[in-house]
């Protein structure tokens, strides 16, 4: 009989090498790149979170240096040494080497350069080979990191880490941005949004928060819009406003560039990725950012009931310029282009409690506080003209009581664009869903 015990704790291949400097260690990888000098070969293998430099002579336990070749997955033995002109300052002499799989093809792309000088449309369709270039890996480490920061200050915030259902019976924006499923017979849809179940769970829990996958119909083919992205969606109740819910954002934007420092240290400086600082963000209202346009830059703008990505370029300058922050909150927006749940401005209905956050020229946070009053949620769904009884189950919510709540939603792969000064989001999604691609 056997019994299975727990692993040891897992140490990154490179971190175990530069502590055994001195002395022999072993460790598995894949040929990423071979140097041939005269008499030996520099074998540099992918392993873990980087590049591990290893010479190799002639022939190793029976294994020649003309045998090994790109892609190969290996178990490697030898005696780590310091080697100043190596990338971590070490490298490995080998003494054994164990092939555990060979390609059986050449490498569509070169993998052993530093750049591979790729355009997306050769990229996108070879993800899954491409993607183990240690630039393109280290872009969804700091994605996953970015998350896992996200995460973690929520939880430090006191909210509850939440999973919502992604086939819904009604969407939550509305609008024709739907993707529709046959679901047993019955007409569904994929979910556009968490709304509705982050403000059910709000009312239960408080604070909740998900990470999850979002659906999108629209017909649209820009550097900034996916059909399938990843939310980072909170929603807190028990506000007085909705810029409680600006604050929270801030907050968990400060902590996450700490977060990014400590935990992604080595992707970010093989990206030279400019992090910014989070101090205040400056805030405005829509009609003040209008106005703003058109004083400092000349700009009249002629979309009544929202930015237009030009305009939020000028505004993310203003701020970086008169501010020193890459951020710009812009609140109050024109109710009737805001969703029906948003709640509006007492002092003046046209207006929604409703705002963007922009980064660096971009549009990554949509929020706000939404209706919790039950007579509220119905007289706009009927001013909406839109089906009360088909939000039935949402506005149970209203009907048995709800605090007054608000939240927001992030872009994951806008975020991650934006951070790591990418043109185009697909760089900043795995296996990007756009109206084109559903492969690999």
């Amino acid at each position: 009989m056997e019994f299975i015990a727990t692993p040891q704790q897992y140490t990154d291949p490179i971190e175990r090498a530069a502590a055994a400097v001195g002395g022999e260690i072993t460790l598995r990888g894949t040929v990423h790149r071979m140097r041939d000098m005269a008499d030996f070969s520099f074998v540099v293998l992918r392993a873990g979170r980087g590049l591990v430099q290893c010479m190799m002579q002639d022939s190793v336990q029976g294994i020649t240096r003309a045998e090994l070749r790109e892609g190969m997955a290996v178990e490697v033995a030898g005696t780590v040494r310091e080697e100043p002109r190596a990338e971590h300052g070490f490298e490995i002499v080998l003494t054994t080497v164990k092939v555990l799989a060979t390609p059986a093809a050449q490498m569509p792309v070169p993998l052993g350069k530093k750049y591979m000088g790729l355009t997306l449309e050769t990229d996108l369709p070879l993800r899954p080979i491409t993607l183990r270039h240690p630039i393109k890996q280290a872009v969804f480490r700091v994605q996953g990191a970015i998350a896992d920061g996200f995460a973690e200050y929520m939880l430090s915030q006191g909210f509850t880490h939440i999973h919502t259902p992604k086939i819904v019976t009604a969407g939550a924006e509305g609008g024709a941005s739907l993707f529709k499923v046959d679901y047993f017979g019955r007409p569904a849809y994929l979910a556009q949004s968490p709304q509705f179940y982050k403000q059910y769970t709000a009312g239960i829990f408080g604070r909740v928060f998900e990470i999850g996958s979002v659906y999108r119909a629209e017909r649209h083919n820009s550097s900034r819009h996916l059909n399938e992205y990843i939310g980072l969606d909170f929603e807190m109740a028990y506000i007085d406003s909705m810029y409680e819910v600006m604050e929270m954002e801030t907050g968990m934007l400060k902590y996450l560039m700490g977060y990014l420092k400590e935990h992604a240290a080595p992707e970010l400086a093989l990206l030279k990725a400019d992090l910014p600082e989070v101090g205040n963000i400056p805030t405005v209202t829509f009609d003040e950012a209008k106005q703003l346009m058109l004083d400092k830059f000349g700009h009249k703008s002629k979309n009544r009931y929202d930015l237009n990505p030009d305009e939020e370029v000028m505004l993310c300058k203003w701020s970086k310029e008169e501010h020193g922050s890459d951020f710009c909150f812009v609140t109050h927006f024109p109710s009737a282009k805001r969703p029906f749940y948003a709640m509006d401005d007492p002092e003046n209905p046209k207006y929604a409690l409703s705002f963007d956050l922009l980064f660096r020229g971009l549009e990554i946070t949509t929020g706000g506080q939404r209706i919790h009053d039950y007579n509220e949620q119905i007289a706009k769904l009927e001013a909406r003209k839109m089906d009360v009884s088909l939000f039935e189950s949402f506005t149970m919510l209203h009907k048995y009581g709800m605090p007054p709540h608000g939240g927001l939603g992030i872009g994951l792969e806008r975020l991650t664009m934006q951070l790591l000064g990418q043109q185009n989001i697909r760089e900043a999604s795995m296996f990007p869903r756009d109206m084109t691609r559903l492969e690999p």
